[in-house]
Protein backbone atom coordinates (compact mmCIF):
# COMPACT_ATOMS: atom_id res chain seq x y z
CA UNK A 1 0.00 0.00 0.00
CA UNK A 2 1.45 3.57 -0.99
CA UNK A 3 1.44 6.45 1.34
CA UNK A 4 -0.99 9.38 1.11
CA UNK A 5 2.60 11.39 0.16
CA UNK A 6 3.52 8.93 -2.39
CA UNK A 7 -0.36 9.34 -4.09
CA UNK A 8 0.17 13.11 -4.21
CA UNK A 9 3.43 13.24 -5.60
CA UNK A 10 2.16 10.05 -8.36
CA UNK A 11 -1.00 12.28 -8.78
CA UNK A 12 1.37 15.22 -9.47
CA UNK A 13 3.96 13.98 -11.75
CA UNK A 14 1.30 11.85 -14.11
CA UNK A 15 0.87 15.52 -15.17
CA UNK A 16 4.64 17.07 -15.72
CA UNK A 17 6.16 17.44 -18.42
CA UNK A 18 10.43 17.47 -17.44
CA UNK A 19 12.13 20.31 -19.38
CA UNK A 20 15.22 18.64 -20.48
CA UNK A 21 17.34 21.88 -20.20
CA UNK A 22 16.34 24.03 -17.37
CA UNK A 23 15.34 20.60 -15.14
CA UNK A 24 11.77 22.39 -14.53
CA UNK A 25 8.76 20.27 -13.93
CA UNK A 26 6.37 21.92 -15.91
CA UNK A 27 2.40 21.24 -15.43
CA UNK A 28 0.58 20.18 -18.04
CA UNK A 29 -2.66 20.56 -16.56
CA UNK A 30 -5.25 22.99 -15.58
CA UNK A 31 -4.01 26.67 -14.29
CA UNK A 32 -5.66 29.61 -12.97
CA UNK A 33 -6.44 31.22 -15.95
CA UNK A 34 -4.48 33.97 -18.63
CA UNK A 35 -5.58 37.08 -16.61
CA UNK A 36 -4.57 39.13 -13.13
CA UNK A 37 -1.83 38.54 -11.34
CA UNK A 38 -2.09 34.64 -10.16
CA UNK A 39 -2.40 34.06 -13.70
CA UNK A 40 -0.89 30.70 -14.68
CA UNK A 41 -0.12 29.32 -11.81
CA UNK A 42 -1.11 25.38 -12.00
CA UNK A 43 -3.95 24.39 -9.92
CA UNK A 44 -5.59 21.17 -9.49
CA UNK A 45 -8.22 19.03 -7.51
CA UNK A 46 -7.05 17.19 -4.01
CA UNK A 47 -9.96 16.32 -1.56
CA UNK A 48 -12.24 18.11 -3.06
CA UNK A 49 -10.21 21.57 -3.05
CA UNK A 50 -8.54 23.64 -5.72
CA UNK A 51 -4.95 23.86 -4.65
CA UNK A 52 -2.10 25.36 -6.62
CA UNK A 53 -0.26 22.39 -7.48
CA UNK A 54 3.38 24.08 -6.83
CA UNK A 55 2.42 24.59 -3.13
CA UNK A 56 1.40 21.17 -2.93
CA UNK A 57 4.15 19.62 -4.41
CA UNK A 58 6.19 21.56 -1.92
CA UNK A 59 4.49 20.61 1.37
CA UNK A 60 4.47 17.50 0.35
CA UNK A 61 8.34 16.96 0.43
CA UNK A 62 9.60 19.81 2.65
CA UNK A 63 6.55 20.40 4.87
CA UNK A 64 4.14 23.37 5.56
CA UNK A 65 4.63 26.50 4.18
CA UNK A 66 4.34 29.11 7.72
CA UNK A 67 1.71 32.07 7.21
CA UNK A 68 4.34 34.75 6.77
CA UNK A 69 6.21 32.41 4.34
CA UNK A 70 5.67 32.33 0.26
CA UNK A 71 7.51 30.27 -2.61
CA UNK A 72 9.42 32.24 -4.54
CA UNK A 73 9.81 30.34 -8.63
CA UNK A 74 13.53 30.85 -8.61
CA UNK A 75 13.48 29.49 -12.16
CA UNK A 76 10.90 32.36 -12.88
CA UNK A 77 8.48 29.23 -14.99
CA UNK A 78 4.98 30.00 -12.98
CA UNK A 79 4.47 26.16 -14.25
CA UNK A 80 7.51 24.55 -12.90
CA UNK A 81 6.22 22.56 -9.91
CA UNK A 82 9.37 21.11 -8.91
CA UNK A 83 9.83 21.41 -5.47
CA UNK A 84 13.92 21.49 -4.67
CA UNK A 85 16.30 24.76 -5.87
CA UNK A 86 17.08 25.84 -7.95
CA UNK A 87 13.62 26.08 -8.91
CA UNK A 88 11.62 26.77 -5.49
CA UNK A 89 12.17 28.05 -2.27
CA UNK A 90 10.59 29.38 0.77
CA UNK A 91 11.16 33.50 1.27
CA UNK A 92 9.42 36.15 2.79
CA UNK A 93 6.88 38.33 0.36
CA UNK A 94 9.62 41.24 0.64
CA UNK A 95 12.30 38.76 -0.97
CA UNK A 96 9.77 37.34 -3.19
CA UNK A 97 8.81 40.98 -4.80
CA UNK A 98 12.56 42.14 -4.77
CA UNK A 99 13.53 38.99 -6.88
CA UNK A 100 10.33 40.04 -9.17
CA UNK A 101 10.98 43.19 -9.27
CA UNK A 102 15.08 42.14 -10.57
CA UNK A 103 13.61 39.52 -13.10
CA UNK A 104 11.94 42.37 -14.67
CA UNK A 105 14.50 44.56 -15.09
CA UNK A 106 16.96 41.83 -16.73
CA UNK A 107 17.46 41.49 -19.96
CA UNK A 108 16.20 38.51 -22.33
CA UNK A 109 17.90 35.80 -22.39
CA UNK A 110 19.96 35.44 -25.06
CA UNK A 111 18.71 32.99 -28.09
CA UNK A 112 20.50 31.65 -31.10
CA UNK A 113 18.98 34.08 -33.05
CA UNK A 114 20.32 37.08 -31.28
Amino acid sequence: MTSRRDRIRDKIMSRVEIDETTGCYIWQGPTSGDKGRGRDYPRMSLDGQTVAVHIVMWTNEHGYVPGKKQLDHICRNRRCVRPDGPHLEMVTHRENMKRRDKARKAPPPKTEEN
